[in-house]
């Protein structure tokens, strides 16, 4: 979850941190503090509970001297309240070394006890402080901070990513990553260490990926990479696709307004390379036919809005490739000891590839024989390093916590992996192929359209509604996932009781929670497609309705049936029946952002939730 930033070089670090932190405020955090080595070589430091504001604002009314050396973090409360004592960075050895961390330190505990023993004492309630205090210790017996680093991170238990300096090797900063990321912008004469490469795409595009139980070390000139044991490593090398523009608002009014905007390019751009002579060839899977034509169940792992992204997928997965396809919660996965072997192909999906359950799932299922492909929109990330292979979504950066252009396309990745698995296997017949590249080549206009001719509407009866304190979503075949992202995307920005369910259990039980007034959304599916799934809704229609709830219906233009039963109409143009999700998930979208913005609350950085959960 916290925002990590180190810098080496000739400028000022401060400038260069605060710039990276605030790129990184899409993470979450509830804390933020700078440490930067001086130009008289001591090491000064600042922090404050709040948001960064709060420590800009402490900056400016006392300054601090400029230097080139520094490290800055937000931070997630974990072990402690979001205090300034608690907040990062943490001092060590007289003051004279700093220590920031992103993770969990789940034997701080008993080092603290040691340490207390030696007669140190502490300043905070945090597991960071302790690997800090720990890290004096052993500097004082190395006199290198390498050295020491490497001793203090061997001892560690846990997930972390560990950034530290000490004013006495001025010029240099150590980091450390175990389970959670760190990556490494490539300057001239400078360079940089983030959490992911907001932290410093606005100075380099060249990066190094660094892998697990891995030691960096930075200075003006160089990077050194080691294992905890010291030994050398070879980092993988990447260019950052994106400019620091693409995660900035330009003029919107959040960057989840911006966002919704670019769903059709994330949808189109995701496609992009991947279709020659209308077949999906995914050139990231050249080599793997003879895994896919081995495979015989595909298990789909993944969190939140990713876990309702795979549910919209493996429809498709499972009818075009002919596989069996389940979908588990990642979290859920591996403690439930799932029979795994080497003909099941476990697809992960993650926006940051940083998700720790899903990343700890992703091992659990290689460590026993899976092969194992990854969906992820961030290049450097780790799920992908730790998969056999992967297939990136070009959605660009996605700043606000509650994912939307990120969504749909993970759907648009999920097909063209089913696209290409049926062109391996011979499972799908070429012409319905092609229609089906056809038809996922017509969303990025279609997407187009629906914010061209809804968005305005939507916005009005979302303000209208502003004083509503629950609102229900129903769907049927692919329209359910649709529903359960309807109702997640809702609870997380407004803060209002939402729940998603298949239309047909609402006879099972939920149909009680209708009473007169209750709003429900209903994803209507085309009566071209299916005449008899399309009655089966309307009739849900008709039940809800006669007992007062108020009812909006998302349809495809045209279908005159679900008019004599609805309060509100949004359309959307027609499609197939695989392809109306990316569709209908638009009005839903825009449907939360207008009611959390009529009730005045920050729709990109909602209480209690960060982008990127690095813990389990």
């Amino acid at each position: 979850m916290c925002g990590i930033v180190g810098y080496v070089g000739p400028r000022d670090s401060q400038a260069i941190l605060l710039s990276g932190l605030a790129r990184l405020e899409y993470r979450g955090y509830d804390s933020a503090g700078i440490a930067v080595i001086d130009q008289g070589g001591a090491l000064d430091m600042r922090k404050r509970a709040g948001k960064l504001k709060v420590l800009r604002d402490d900056l400016a009314s006392h300054p601090m001297p400029d230097g080139t050396t520094g490290i800055g973090h937000t931070r997630w409360a974990t072990h402690g309240g979001p205090t300034d004592a608690n907040a990062h960075p943490h001092l060590a050895d007289d003051d004279r070394l700093a220590v920031i961390h992103n993770g969990i330190i789940e034997n701080f505990a008993e080092l603290k006890a040691d340490l207390l023993s030696l007669g140190y004492t502490f300043r905070s309630e945090t597991d960071t402080e302790v690997a800090a205090v720990l890290l004096g210790h052993e500097y004082r017996a190395s006199g290198d901070l390498v050295t020491a680093f490497r001793s203090v991170v061997r001892r560690l238990e846990g997930a972390f990513t560990l950034l530290a300096m000490h004013q006495d090797q001025p010029g240099l900063v150590v980091g450390a990553r175990r389970n959670s990321p760190l990556v490494i912008g490539l300057g001239d004469g400078e360079n940089f260490l983030g959490s992911d490469v907001a932290a410093f795409v606005e100075h380099t595009r060249n990066a190094l990926a660094i892998g697990q139980d891995e030691i960096v070390a930075i200075t003006p000139d160089g990077v050194e990479i080691t294992d905890f044991d010291g030994s050398a490593v070879e980092a993988s090398p990447f260019e950052v696709v994106w400019d620091a523009s693409a995660a900035e608002k330009g003029g919107w009014s959040s960057f989840m307004a911006k966002e919704v905007s670019e769903e059709p390019d994330a949808v189109a751009n995701t496609i992009r390379g991947r279709v020659h002579d209308g077949q999906v060839v995914i050139p990231e899977l050249d080599g793997l036919d003879e895994i896919f034509t081995g495979i015989r169940r595909i298990i789909v792992i993944a969190c939140g809005t990713a876990a309702y992204a795979g549910q919209t997928g493996a429809y498709a997965i499972e009818q075009w490739t002919r596989v069996p396809v389940s979908v588990e919660l990642a979290h859920e996965f591996r403690y439930r000891d799932p029979v795994l072997g080497d003909d099941t192909l476990v697809v992960s999906i993650s926006q940051s590839g940083e998700t720790m359950d899903t990343l700890m799932a992703v091992k659990y299922a290689h460590e026993r024989g899976a092969k194992t492909l990854s969906i992820c929109n961030t290049q450097g990330a780790t799920i992908p390093r730790e998969s056999d292979a992967v297939i990136y979504t070009h959605a660009g950066p996605e700043v606000a916590v509650a994912s939307t252009k990120a969504f749909v396309a993970q759907i648009t990745a999920l097909y063209l992996l089913a696209l290409h698995v049926a062109r391996v296997r011979g499972s799908l017949p070429a012409a319905e192929a092609a229609d089906h590249v056809r038809e996922l080549e017509a969303v990025p206009g279609k997407i187009s359209r629906v914010l061209e001719t809804e968005q305005a509407h939507i916005e009005q009866f979302s303000r209208w509604m502003a004083d509503t304190q629950s609102v229900l979503f129903l769907g049927r075949h692919v329209g359910y996932p649709i529903a359960l992202e309807g109702a997640l995307k809702l609870k997380e920005i407004s803060y209002i009781h939402a729940e998603g369910f298949a239309a047909g259990e609402l006879k099972h039980g939920p149909i009680a929670l209708i009473e007169p007034g209750q709003p429900v959304f209903v994803i209507v599916p085309s009566p071209r497609e299916s005449a008899e799934l399309h009655k089966k809704v309307v009739s849900n229609i008709q039940e809800i309705r006669a007992r007062g709830a108020r009812v909006i219906v998302v349809a495809e233009e045209g279908d005159a049936a679900v008019l004599p039963f609805a309060d509100e109409v949004l359309h959307i143009p027609l499609a197939g029946p695989f392809f109306e999700p990316l569709l209908a998930v638009v009005p839903l979208h825009i449907f939360a952002m207008g009611l959390a913005t009529a009730k005045g609350l920050d729709v990109d950085q909602p209480r209690n939730l960060a982008k990127s959960v690095t813990v389990e």
